[in-house]
């Protein structure tokens, strides 16, 4: 019985540790990243990829500085729209050349998304979100000179840090739905999407910002009816004590063993910490299931052979 399904893809799955992030290792890192993801969609699966953009909209953060004074100012909510034209386009293109070699005709197709944030949100004055590439500790000290959040981050180096507030909504949803119950594959809330807040008049206004994706492609699952999330990640499996001589997989959790941990601090604020977030909150809105697990595990970890599963209790 075919599951609908949304794939939401690690901004690590297209830049990988050590590369420049190159247009041509993005593309050449989704080659060996969405196999499994077309093999979903040749067995019938309704789909909707969402994907990160942490490596990407940093180096637009830096491409945007760097021009200051000799080409126009992009605030982050215009970086984070560019990123998402940017990913959306190489993730369509490589989807739909995989589709016509194994001879599926299904459309692709990419959709700017936003999400509403609330600007009070405590987390905007707490950044926590890694953006960029990673630099070494002795550059650190360099970096917050100019003005720069940087954190450590998960144990790989150091990163700039931006607010991300929760999302609230997708105004694009119903668009989404719409798309992906015809048949469409659907591109969407490329980088957690483009953060906005609702004025008085009801207009959307940006807002400086990176949401986390994997907080947005569970709001956006539960409004579209998605079953299942698949979180394509670099990492096989989660795990506890991470980065320390005592670090252990977790082969499967439960929503209330899943807050114990998240309680326990075991699970990063930048990284690990909103899947895990993100998968208790979609599976507490009606979800089955939520599998985190590498690109290259996709079908193992479908079948419940690889990757961490999360269940309702």
């Amino acid at each position: 019985m075919a599951e609908k399904i949304l794939v939401a893809l690690g901004g690590h799955t297209m830049v990988r540790s050590g590369q420049r992030g190159t247009i041509e290792e993005q593309r050449d890192n989704l080659e060996h990243a969405l196999p499994g993801v077309a093999e979903l969609i040749r067995r019938g699966h309704p789909l909707v990829i969402t994907h990160g953009n942490g490596p990407q909209v940093g180096q637009i953060l830096i491409r945007a500085e760097e021009a200051r004074g000799k080409a126009y100012d992009l605030p982050l909510h215009l970086c984070v729209a560019q990123s998402q034209g940017e990913i959306g386009y190489l993730i369509q293109q490589c989807l739909r050349a995989m589709l016509w070699k194994s001879g599926v005709e299904r459309a692709v197709s990419v959709v700017l998304t936003c999400a509403v944030v609330d600007p009070r949100d405590a987390r905007m004055t707490s950044p926590t979100k890694p953006v960029g590439p990673f630099y070494p500790e002795e550059k650190a000290p360099l970096l917050r000179e100019k003005g720069w959040n940087i954190m450590e981050d998960a144990h790989r180096g150091y990163r700039r840090v931006v607010a991300s507030p929760v999302p609230l909504s997708v105004p694009e949803a119903e668009v989404i739905r719409r798309l992906f119950e015809s048949g469409v594959v659907v591109v969407a809330a490329g980088g957690g999407g483009i953060p906005v807040r609702v004025g008085e008049d009801g207009e959307m206004v940006g807002v400086d910002a990176v949401v986390d994706k994997d907080l947005t492609s569970s709001v956006l699952a539960s409004a579209i009816g998605v079953e299942r999330i698949i979180d394509l990640t670099a990492v096989e499996r989660v795990k506890l004590d991470f980065g320390s001589a005592r670090e252990s997989d977790i082969l499967s959790m439960t929503v209330r063993e899943a807050k114990s941990y998240l309680a326990q601090g075991h699970f990063a604020p930048g990284s690990m910490g909103p899947k895990i977030e993100g998968a208790v909150q979609f599976l507490e809105h009606g979800g089955r299931e939520v599998i985190i697990t590498l690109p290259e595990e996709t079908l193992a970890a479908f079948d419940g052979k690889a990757g961490t599963h999360l269940y309702p209790d």
